[in-house]
């Protein structure tokens, strides 16, 4: 598809307004849970698997208010993507943890921001580009057009965009080392060579390296961070925290266990809005049974 149809349909969805982008979503995502298939399927193993304490009528539930929730997240890109970026940060309402950043500001030290596939990602992009001169990493599609497209509005706030290869890292490295601001997806499957195995709601997790090593090379502050939406239409709440002590150890095992655990809180405290239909356990580590 080329970007100039990409863009052609992404912008009548974007008139459709907050609200109804939502409701339209869910209703979409409604479809998608009773007619069953690969997501629907994904998703309650790995309710299952994270929450084993929930019952089969508790994994329903959420499973489908989760995909109903993933609709609405798919029907707002649009808006985040061809509304002024001033109308998109319009939508937020609360942000919690703001003092965090003010104490960012005072030192000299890197930020790297943690932003798990929770709520709406695009507008946490959105939100911190709008505050600071960041680079994002990001992994290509395989379509060319909508590559184009995505870089082209991603970067009208003024983020940069880094691929997720040998040069695209180094640059991470760099930006940090200067005091600079970066952003990645903490909760991604890596390659081979880039991940070790760490609990996740206690199952052992091929985790992504690259966090603990940028933390570790450069000393950057790291931070957890979503987009949280609010009930009703009514917009959005930014959520920023610390992660854990040992997020910033030497040891790759603690790290790696920390970065998790900062997730996982994240996740607990709006389960509906993360990503469940992602096979985020498709690695199983030696002696495990698979999930899938």
């Amino acid at each position: 598809m080329s970007e100039k149809l990409i863009t052609l349909l992404f912008r009548l969805m974007s008139r459709l307004g907050l609200r109804n982008a939502q409701r339209l979503g869910r209703a979409l995502g409604s479809l998608a849970w009773r007619l069953g298939g690969r997501s629907v399927d994904t998703t309650r193993k790995n309710l299952r698997a994270c929450y084993p304490g929930l019952s089969e009528a508790e994994i329903e539930t959420l499973g489908r208010k989760s995909l109903q929730e993933t609709g609405a997240t798919a029907l707002e890109i649009p808006l985040m993507w061809e509304w002024p970026v001033e109308r998109c940060l319009g939508l937020i309402r609360e942000i919690e943890g703001e003092a965090l950043l003010e104490r960012y500001q005072a030192g000299d030290r890197g930020l790297l921001l943690l932003a798990p596939h929770l709520g709406n990602w695009e507008l946490t992009g959105l939100f911190f580009a709008s505050r600071y001169q960041m680079a994002a990493l990001y992994s290509p599609p395989n379509q060319p057009g909508f590559e184009a497209y995505m870089k082209r509005v991603r970067s009208r706030s003024g983020s940069e965009l880094v691929a997720t290869d040998r040069r695209g890292i180094a640059r991470l490295f760099s930006i940090l080392r200067e005091g600079g601001v970066v952003g990645i997806l903490p909760d991604q499957t890596p390659r081979q060579e880039g991940g070790e195995f760490a609990p996740f709601f206690g199952i052992p997790t091929i985790t992504m390296t690259l966090a603990s090593k940028l933390i570790q090379k450069t000393g950057a502050t790291p931070l957890v961070t979503y987009a949280q939406r609010l009930p009703n239409g009514e917009g959005f709440r930014i959520v920023i925290r610390e992660t854990d002590a040992g997020m910033d150890s030497p040891d790759l095992t603690t790290s790696l266990t920390a970065l998790n655990h900062a997730v996982e809180q994240c996740i607990n405290n709006a389960p509906e809005q993360y990503q469940w239909e992602y096979k985020r356990f498709r690695r199983t580590a030696p002696g495990e049974t698979p999930i899938y």
